[in-house]
């Protein structure tokens, strides 16, 4: 990853990654390492093998700790870890979502709550985590994924679309509420990034070309796209924005 920016202050800064080891999440991580950033993140699957691929290509290891996010004692214990080895979490990225597609009809509570409990009830919790300790640094960076898809109105996901909405309401909440500790907390709401999961299952040529379309820019985006957006909101370049929805989509919604 060749990064167009270093932000200084990162260095040494202790970071927590939700769903961390792949997709965007990865890459994430590799932003937040080769900034010199001390790097925990969390995932339901073995990610051993990545961690030893960055340790290697950056030069910095990060932590990982095998955790799934709907398991709030075990996602509230995995910050715990984490702080206990880079010390009080400065900074949390809120990462990990789940946008199985889904027919209105066809859900039911337990679909329901469980599309909840990863895209929006942990992201709450894992807030309430780390704010102490980023009250006791005496400030903090919280990013929050959410996505264009509920501003565009999209169907095919309405528990997912209803979850980013929620993501956007917390956000400006929590930035109120911990502002006076000066905690930033931002929403960062990507556009169609072509991950590999992206590339597997969704991303025909023709569905490809009519997104293309919409953009204003015309080249796809990528995970790095995603990556200079969140470390420029983690680092104190931002230092006076909070309650924000940072939108880097290529120009297809329009948002204030």
């Amino acid at each position: 990853m060749d990064l167009n920016a270093t932000f200084h202050d990162l260095e040494g800064t202790s970071v927590f990654i939700t769903g961390g080891g792949s997709g965007i999440g990865a890459s994430l991580t590799e932003g937040f390492l080769r900034q010199g950033a001390k790097v925990a993140f969390v995932g339901r699957s073995d990610a051993s093998e990545f961690v030893e691929r960055m340790a290697t290509e950056t030069g910095n290891r990060p932590l990982f700790i095998q955790c799934d996010i709907t398991d709030i004692a075990a996602l509230k214990n995995a910050v715990t870890e984490a702080a206990n080895a880079h010390g009080p979490i400065g900074i949390l990225v809120n990462n990990a979502a789940n946008d199985q597609r889904h027919a209105t009809l066809d859900v039911d509570e337990d679909f329901w709550d469980w599309s909840q409990s990863i895209n929006l009830k942990a992201y709450f919790f894992a807030c309430q985590a780390v704010i102490p300790g980023m009250q006791a640094l005496g400030g903090g960076a919280i990013v929050n994924f959410t996505s264009i898809s509920y501003m565009m109105g999209n169907s095919g996901y309405p528990a997912y679309t209803s979850a980013n909405s929620g993501i956007n309401g917390l956000t400006r909440s929590l930035a109120r509420e911990f502002g006076p500790d000066r905690i930033r907390v931002n929403a960062l709401a990507p556009g169609w990034v072509l991950t590999d999961k992206q590339l597997d299952k969704w991303a025909t040529p023709e569905a490809l070309a009519a997104h293309l379309e919409r953009q204003c820019l015309k080249d796809h985006l990528a995970p790095q796209d995603i990556v200079e957006s969140t470390l420029f909101l983690a680092s104190k370049a931002s230092r006076m924005i909070s309650g924000q929805a940072l939108v880097v989509d290529g120009g297809v919604v329009v948002s204030g």
